[in-house]
């Protein structure tokens, strides 16, 4: 029998939708994940229940980075593969909280790393980097692209996910496990974050309260829908480089949209109109995000397929019908 997938941060967002589309198509998955009170810990309680009766999936509440507990549950399930998606998110939350950064995504992937390189016959580490890493550049007329310097972050988390890349740069180049970091621009849908701006957003205007527009309006993000996001680690997962190698992928919708063209199509798809008051740049952001996706898809196939109209649909009909509103 094959061994089972470990998914890292499975009571998050990408971490909750990748364990369903593994265990869709067969696998044993085990999921961890702290579950702490970043955001409401009862939508995490709530993606774990929709597990409940499913065959092949097991969940252990712990830190991931207490070295000991991720290598032991390693070593019990002889697992071979993970998907580490665990991590302290939020670019504005890392200028107040900067310690739970340290943890999760320094020491906790360190800790991965660890216990994955000690795995006897370990085949392929997938890990949760992202399109904050590459700062505040220009937008230009092509998308980021993933050879292009990292050298200045704007927010500690940036700093954060980019250190992770390269602590998996050396651990690659030490010990030869193979690893795909994938750099993910603006996961967005059914089952998301809080914290996310489409999300705050129809909460207010559903409940006729003003929404805050940080940067005047001005900024655009590569929104990618999270059907897209599990399709492009799902393909990487199952192709790992022979040879041990580190590699670093985009994963967008590879289509940017301004701000104000996203509230637009959430107001449509809420039918309300957002009370909007304007405000300055928040420390820590950047004015735009677009991915070029050609790597990823040379090496997968992989196409975004989800058009933001049709996915903020999406959303909104799972959001009224999770708070039945």
């Amino acid at each position: 029998m094959t061994a089972p997938i470990l998914v890292t941060g499975a009571a998050g967002f990408v971490g909750h939708a990748t364990a369903h589309r593994l265990l869709a198509r067969g696998e044993r998955v085990i999921g961890v994940d702290i579950v702490n009170d970043y955001y409401d810990p009862a939508l995490k309680q709530a993606r774990l229940a929709s597990f409940e009766g499913m065959d092949g999936f097991t969940f252990h509440r712990l830190d991931i980075a207490e070295p000991d507990a991720i290598a032991s549950l390693m070593r019990q399930h002889g697992i071979t593969r993970v998907v580490h998606l665990a991590a302290q998110a939020g670019v504005r939350h890392s200028i107040d909280h900067p310690f739970a950064y340290e943890r999760s995504n320094l020491a906790g992937h360190l800790a991965v790393l660890e216990a994955c390189r000690h795995q006897p016959g370990f085949a392929h580490l997938v890990y949760a980097s992202s399109s904050s890493i590459y700062g505040d550049k220009p937008m230009g007329g092509q998308g980021f692209r993933e050879d292009e310097p990292a050298i200045a972050p704007v927010s500690l988390y940036a700093a954060t996910k980019r250190a992770g890349e390269l602590m998996s740069q050396s651990y690659a180049t030490l010990y030869g496990f193979p690893q795909t970091g994938l750099r993910f621009f603006t996961a967005y849908g059914p089952w998301g974050r809080p914290d996310m701006a489409y999300f705050s957003f129809t909460r207010r205007i559903l409940a006729g309260e003003p929404i805050e527009i940080f940067g005047e309006g001005r900024m655009a993000r590569d929104f990618t829908y999270i059907d897209d996001i599990v399709d492009g680690i799902v393909g990487v997962l199952d192709r790992p480089h022979d040879g041990g190698e580190h590699r670093i992928l985009n994963i967008g919708g590879s289509h940017p949209v301004g701000l104000m063209s996203m509230i637009a199509t959430l107001e449509a798809a809420l039918s309300r109109e957002a009370i909007k008051i304007m405000k300055p740049m928040q420390p820590g952001d950047v004015t735009a995000t677009y991915a070029d996706v050609s790597r990823l898809h040379a090496l997968t196939g992989y196409r975004p397929k989800v058009a933001l109209e049709e996915g903020l649909g999406r959303f909104v009909k799972w959001y009224r019908d999770y708070h039945r509103v």
